[in-house]
């Protein structure tokens, strides 16, 4: 174990209210009588559906295939009948397409059959199975897996890295993981490096997860180092952590892998193992359901597709001071204006805050006192593009200056917003200047 000299710059320090749920050992729900699962839960073309109203399916069943390169398949979480197809409200606030099923009460299976002598085997055969699982990020980008274990010619990989950071606070379902399933980790390791032909791996976990360190030290064994990292917000997010522990900087426009680096969640390993060994889908997800809001806070293995009201039900139901949803963590998580919306492949946490958690929302001028460029892990300057964006001044700037200021590197961590003393929404502004620019994209056609 070591700990490695590259603290990245800016970052920042918020209270992580992690003790509500870092002892709970992760409990599963059973399926609830509704799915509702969306075909938009990764990052790219949202998947085509193959299923029609009426139709029977079991648990594990493709019902919907990868609509494009950059898609993943979908599967039934349970097995039931298909009550209906069409939009419905999503964790992120938009529509998308969903399957709704009514299950059965048989859970019945219709799982991949195991891939036998795995190490035998040719990789492209696992990154097909990969595929066919519907894997994605389960750290909450969501970028289909089988797409990075396969880097392009011109960005060899000799470096693969677990990010176990978790850095959100208040999130311990990936603590959890590490803790409940590290021969798991260590065998979805082993399966990466036979794929992807890499021999350095590392398992980036902050400090304090002392016990997750100690664990998965032992379980990887000589597969991968485990680094212990600093304890500092955003230390989990990908450009961050590859610098934290290679010292390499990926450009911005660019993937982890022009540095020659791919970073997987620890949850997704796991995955990859599963759908590997077992022939198991990516059908069912770890979720921390958490804050002061709820009754009994802990964490759920909980079938993809299951409405946050019956996750919320299952975990003893909504605090009387309960205020305030967030789909996620408190910094990078969305506020949800209903529970009723799909827990879905990246959604890690359902966050509820009471009155006395939330902050007046009045905001005030900027004094240029600077916090939120020592904040910024990116080096930006939010000051200033909180001010443009405020003001109105993105419609005279230049698109692609638009796009190289505020698009590429920002990916909305929140940093800025926590620093500020007068309590500026500059991620919120970041947010609507990234609005603004795509619908100009898309107007252009």
């Amino acid at each position: 174990m070591t700990t490695h000299a590259n603290p990245f710059p800016g970052g920042i320090h918020p209270a992580y209210h992690k003790d509500l749920t870092r002892g709970c050992e992760t409990v599963s729900m059973p399926v609830p009588k509704i799915l509702v699962i969306p075909m938009s839960q990764h990052l790219g073309a949202p998947a085509k559906v193959l299923v029609k109203k009426g139709d029977l399916v079991k648990a594990g069943q493709m019902i919907a295939e990868p609509g494009g390169f950059i898609s993943a398949a979908v599967h039934a979480s349970s097995s039931g009948k298909v009550t209906a197809i069409g939009p419905v409200e999503l964790p992120n606030g938009s529509m998308g397409e969903a399957v709704t099923i009514e299950t059965d009460g048989a859970h019945e299976w219709e799982k991949m059959e195991p891939i036998q002598n795995p190490f035998a085997a040719d990789p492209k055969v696992l990154v097909e199975r990969v595929k066919a699982a519907g894997i994605v990020g389960m750290g909450g980008a969501t970028f289909p897996t089988h797409v990075k274990l396969t880097p392009p010619a011109d960005s060899p990989v000799d470096w693969v890295m677990l990010n176990g950071a978790e850095c959100e606070p208040y999130l311990t379902a990936d603590h959890r993981v590490m803790l409940e399933r590290a021969d798991r980790i260590a065998l979805g390791v082993k399966l990466i490096r036979h794929i992807m032909g890499v021999s350095k791996v590392s398992i980036g976990i902050e400090g304090n997860k002392a016990d997750a360190i100690e664990v998965l030290k032992k379980a990887a064994g000589d597969l991968a180092e485990v680094v212990e990292l600093p304890v500092k917000y955003p230390q989990g997010s990908e450009k961050q952590l590859i610098f934290a522990i290679t010292g390499r900087r990926v450009p911005p426009k660019k993937l982890p892998s022009a540095v020659g680096v791919t970073v997987f969640n620890v949850a997704t390993v796991v995955a990859i193992a599963d759908a590997v060994i077992d022939g198991m889908p990516l059908v069912e997800r770890v979720v921390t359901v958490t804050g002061s809001g709820v009754n009994k806070p802990g964490n759920f293995r909980v079938p993809v597709g299951t409405r946050v009201m019956d996750l919320m039900e299952f975990a003893g139901g909504y605090g009387d001071d309960a205020e305030q949803m967030i789909l996620g963590g408190p910094m990078m998580g969305r506020a949800a204006a209903s529970d009723n919306v799909p827990i879905i492949k990246g959604v890690g946490g359902v966050l509820v805050l009471t009155a006395a958690d939330m902050k007046n929302t009045d905001f005030g001028v900027c004094i240029r006192c600077g916090r939120c460029l020592r904040a910024c892990p990116n080096a930006q300057n939010p000051m200033l593009l909180g001010q443009l964006i405020e003001k109105g001044l993105f419609s005279r700037i230049d698109e692609e200056k638009l796009r190289e200021i505020v698009l590429d590197d920002c990916f909305e961590c929140g940093s800025c917003t926590f620093v500020c003393p007068n309590r500026r929404p500059l991620v919120q502004f970041f947010q609507m200047a990234k609005g603004y620019y795509r619908s100009q994209q898309k107007r252009k056609g």
